[in-house]
């Protein structure tokens, strides 16, 4: 048999919508590749065991998509790479697990995709709809900017030509940061006393794992700092606005989006919605005192409130809310939807505003290069994303802000999370200090 891993689960959309009755994968490629299996590994089982288990974080988008990768990938790795079925995997198995993930071989490895699976006319699925695992997906991805997808395939080309038989061998560039080494081991923990509790597994293999224990023997290096620079920001955002001046009907919906994520530290979700919240104008609430909040439904369903800045107010929102037809300020209970699709219809996805915000960073750059700025100002814009107005914003105001007020607004639940990232020097201000410092006459 074939020993390509392929995906398993579908989009949450599709996932949610399954008739879970049916103890069989819902599409025929999926029962084809898990019906070739030994029947020792009990693939199957295994499948239906982890489908159960994301069933139960499916209210929540974000929460599943992250549960379907680590519970696929180790699907996938303890039938492809162990052989072995879940409810045997011992501490030593968990060990192993963890240490594939800091190192996993070439042909695990791939950018990242639009769908998981694709339309073909060769196979059902249970909707009578053609479908098949799309060939470019991977259980990890790397996110790469456009200017080194290339360097990306001949990397994994290389690595591919030179891998020997059974020998794991990996793109050096795959490294996993301690973040996502802890949360690969909290879910896949928290998957295994699911299966205790359901009576399918006797122990947590990973529990017996002691968690500071995960990154051991590997150097610590320094934390990718995802904030732009005040050059970079300044590039950015001036695109936006050259972009709505020129396609207004196109492009004034994406400099309120940039303005919004950045003025108020905002996650794509908090914008988007979530199953059972749909951001609205009404969401903005001035109080007696004339202060400006915004009104939201953040990660694990926690209702909090933004403050909100007087530029924003004054040169964002209004100007936004003029071009749609709107008074210039929302008025109390509001129900007008806060993003819509050109069309009118309400609401856009997270998918197409992360678009619409790397088409300005793209554009940013190309003016960048355009007007000759040197290669290390234009770097890290290549790998922003859409988070990076979060951070970038945080960053910026950390100097100008109490600790408790960042924090309230960023809505982390410790203090000490909003100090340990955002106060401290800032790599500008810590290179400048050094600069002029001689090796001699310290007087």
């Amino acid at each position: 048999m074939s020993t390509q891993p392929m995906p398993l689960f579908e989009s949450y959309e599709i996932f949610i919508d399954l008739d879970f009755s049916l103890r069989t994968p819902g599409m025929a490629c999926v029962r084809d590749y898990i019906e070739k299996f030994p029947a020792p590994v009990d693939a199957i089982k295994g499948y239906l065991t982890a489908r159960d288990f994301l069933r139960a974080f499916s209210d929540n988008s974000l929460t599943f998509t992250s549960y379907r990768t680590h519970v696929e990938r180790l699907l996938l790795w303890a039938l492809i790479i162990k052989q072995k079925p879940f409810d045997q995997l011992k501490r030593q198995d968990a060990e192993d697990y963890l240490e594939f993930c800091r190192n996993p071989p070439a042909d695990w490895i791939g950018p990242v995709v639009r769908g998981r699976f694709v339309t073909s006319d060769q196979t059902e699925s249970a909707w009578g709809d053609p479908v098949m695992p799309n060939e470019k997906w991977r259980p990890f991805s790397l996110k790469q900017s456009k200017d080194s997808s290339s360097e990306l395939k001949s990397a994994l080309d290389a690595s591919s030509r030179d891998a020997k038989p059974g020998v794991s061998s990996s793109v050096t560039r795959y490294k996993p940061s301690p973040s996502t080494l802890n949360q690969i081991y909290t879910i896949c923990s928290r998957f295994f006393e699911y299966m205790i509790e359901d009576g399918t597994a006797a122990a947590n293999p990973f529990r017996m794992i002691k968690k500071r224990s995960l990154n051991r023997g590997t150097p610590q290096e320094e934390g990718s700092n995802r904030a732009l620079t005040p050059l970079q920001w300044d590039y950015v955002l001036e695109t936006a606005e050259r972009m709505a001046h020129d396609e207004p009907e196109r492009h004034e919906r994406t400099l309120f989006i940039v303005a919004t994520l950045f003025a108020m530290y905002l996650r794509v979700s908090d914008i988007v919605g979530r199953p059972n919240w749909h951001p609205v104008m009404g969401d903005f609430r001035q109080d007696p005192e004339g202060n400006w909040w915004y009104h939201v439904v953040g990660k694990g369903n926690k209702a909090g409130k933004v403050a909100v800045r007087d530029e924003y107010v004054s040169n964002y929102l209004t100007r936004y809310r003029r071009f749609v037809g709107l008074s210039p300020l929302p008025e109390w209970n509001e129900q007008t939807p806060l993003l819509m699709t050109l069309r009118g219809r309400s609401g856009l996805s997270g998918r197409q505003v992360r678009a619409l915000l790397q088409s300005v960073f793209d554009n940013a750059l190309a003016r960048m290069r355009v007007e000759e700025r040197q290669e290390h100002e234009m770097n890290s814009l290549r790998a922003a994303s859409a988070h990076w107005l979060r951070h970038t914003s945080a960053t910026f105001d950390a100097p100008l802000r109490s600790p408790k007020d960042l924090q309230m607004d960023l809505r982390h639940s410790s203090l000490s999370t909003t100090q340990n990232v955002y106060y401290h020097s800032h790599d500008q201000e810590r290179s400048l200090s050094v600069r002029g410092v001689g090796m001699r006459d310290r007087g």
